[in-house]
């Protein structure tokens, strides 16, 4: 497959239209200049309808579109609950979560750290959230972009790597998230018009007279095992998604942690007009998540039945997109990049975000430029300096560890979940405790995320020593369950054994409410109707 010569007008077109649009939104007033609320946080002033678009362009990238289409290839439906259930999660997210983080004015999930429990565990924490970022989630965004962009338009794929890299950096480097958040409606927009015209095709192309009504009829004919919500123990991916834990169980430590602490996301949420205007755009996100198997699971198990001998699973978005007609194959491809681009600026301005607040900026040097009366304006210029050239190392890093990373891998999203759970159990407990437990102490948040660590480590290393085999065995998501108790029974403990001092807990809760609109409340309980149908109708 390659691209015609108005594919790559569609595509150069796209290329010079958002990169100018994310210019034209970072331009300053006359006279003016960045600070760091500006650049990390857009002024604290976005609008409900960009930060529910930012939430998903973050969120869907080539991790997801090539890698999530690659699981509904070799696993089926069963990998959108990762998607249904974020749904629910950003409701929970809305309602309780964000009142506390608005409320206290907090820029970073570290910062909300250090607030709550004291230094050090805000610099752990940072450290922790830079490593995932740069080696897991970076790798991979650019990784499966390339990967995509290869098949395609048939470009090397280092090149395609470095290029997409590059692009995404330049893109966001001026404006930071301002640029990022203000142009996600046109990049999601375009991916999700993208998604669907590949899934109508796929299905249109199975069903033939039939349309696409019957095409799906006929695919969940020919592969009925590709449709099932809960997978049951002798299913052989079983161990990927374990049956009814995918609803009550480990699922839910990862989409908190995702969704509700991760610096990636909530940052637009940080940066809303008001509460009131977060929740609208979880709300508007939580919606658009339902959507998502559609865009991007269904075109994956289309090509069990359209093409059934792939080499690798991730390859079935990329061959699936050979279906659609010249001009149009532009479009998609348009679409792809869209959120190739998006989902890697929004991480390379998270990275940079954690690296120069939580880090550089508690250096006692840094922080001594503004003590006595020192120029403030000079300083906020600096960090945003400082910023930028954290973007720029942390891509370029990216770029020379991705192949070694994930170049062996039949499917790079389970080594997403995979590794991301080693913190993620650890994650959730130290902010639920900080959030809702007066009690817990910067040493049980300690002993919380280290034991998360360790003890997901135990699980995963291969066996060698006689009992580790059944440790091996059990399912990653299981795993980050019984890794989550175990990691709160010993924050709790250590908590109660070591008491904070007095005044360490600096999170006020005292205006805080957890009242929601009705609209909000009609919304969510819409969300969850549609969710129990979806899972009443394919169990």
């Amino acid at each position: 497959m390659s691209l015609s010569n108005i594919d790559l007008i569609v595509v150069i077109v796209y290329a010079i239209g958002i990169f100018g649009l994310a210019q034209w939104v970072s331009r300053d007033k006359a006279g003016a200049t960045k600070d760091s609320s500006d650049y990390f946080l857009a002024s604290k002033n976005l609008p409900w309808w960009a930060i529910g678009a930012s939430l998903i362009a973050a969120n869907i990238s080539a991790e997801q579109i090539v890698g999530m289409s690659g699981s509904g290839y070799a696993i089926g439906l069963a990998i959108a609950s990762y998607e249904w259930m974020a749904a629910l999660t950003l409701l929970i997210v809305g309602k309780f979560f964000l009142p506390i983080f608005l409320r206290n004015e907090i820029y970073t999930m570290p910062q909300f750290l250090e607030q709550r429990f004291g230094p050090t565990i805000r610099t752990v924490m940072a450290v922790f959230w830079l490593i995932l970022y740069v080696f897991v989630n970076l790798t991979s965004i650019i990784w499966l972009g390339s990967i995509a962009v290869t098949q395609v338009a048939g470009v090397n794929q280092d090149v395609a790597l470095v290029a997409l890299g590059a692009f995404a950096l330049l893109y966001q480097l001026r404006g930071g998230l301002k640029a990022v958040a203000l142009t996600d409606i046109v990049q999601v927009t375009l991916l999700v018009l993208g998604g669907l015209v590949v899934a109508y095709l796929t299905l249109t192309k199975i069903g033939g007279d039939s349309g696409v009504i019957g095409g799906f009829e006929e695919l969940t004919r020919r592969v009925p095992d590709h449709f099932d919500m809960i997978l049951s123990p002798d299913n052989p991916h079983y161990k990927d998604l374990p049956g009814i834990a995918v609803l009550v169980g480990g699922m839910w430590i990862a989409n908190l942690s995702y969704w509700g602490f991760n610096q990636y996301i909530i940052q637009r949420a940080l940066a809303a007009k008001s509460l009131a205007e977060a929740q609208r755009g979880v709300v508007f996100a939580g919606f658009l998540k339902l959507l998502m198997p559609v865009v991007i699971v269904l075109p994956g198990i289309a090509a069990v039945v359209l093409a059934p001998n792939l080499a690798k699973p991730d390859q079935a978005y990329p061959t699936m997109m050979a279906l659609l007609p010249t001009g149009l194959l532009g479009l998609v491809f348009a679409a792809l990049i869209a959120a190739i681009i998006a989902s890697t600026a929004s991480k390379i301005n998270s990275i940079a975000t954690i690296f120069t607040l939580d880090i550089y900026a508690k250096l006692k040097g840094v922080q001594s430029r503004v003590e006595d009366g020192a120029d403030k304006a000079g300083y906020e210029t600096h960090l945003v300096r400082v910023g930028r050239i954290a973007a720029v190392v942390s891509i370029i890093i990216a770029m020379f560890t991705a192949r070694p990373l994930l170049g062996s891998l039949d499917q790079a999203f389970q080594y997403i979940q995979e590794f991301s759970g080693f913190v993620t159990p650890g994650i959730t407990v130290i902010f639920l405790l900080g959030l809702f437990w007066p009690r817990a102490t910067e040493a049980g948040a300690l002993v919380g995320a280290v034991a998360s660590v360790v003890l997901s480590f135990v699980f995963w290393f291969p066996a060698k020593w006689g009992g580790i085999e059944a440790l091996n065995a059990v399912p990653f998501i299981n795993r980050m369950g019984i890794v989550f108790l175990a990691s709160l029974a010993l924050a709790v403990i250590v908590s109660l054994a070591r008491p904070a001092a007095g005044g360490s807990n600096r999170i006020r809760m005292e205006g805080v409410r957890f009242h929601t609109t009705a609209g909000f409340n009609i919304a969510a309980a819409v969300i969850v109707l549609i969710l129990i149908g979806l899972y009443a109708t394919w169990w």
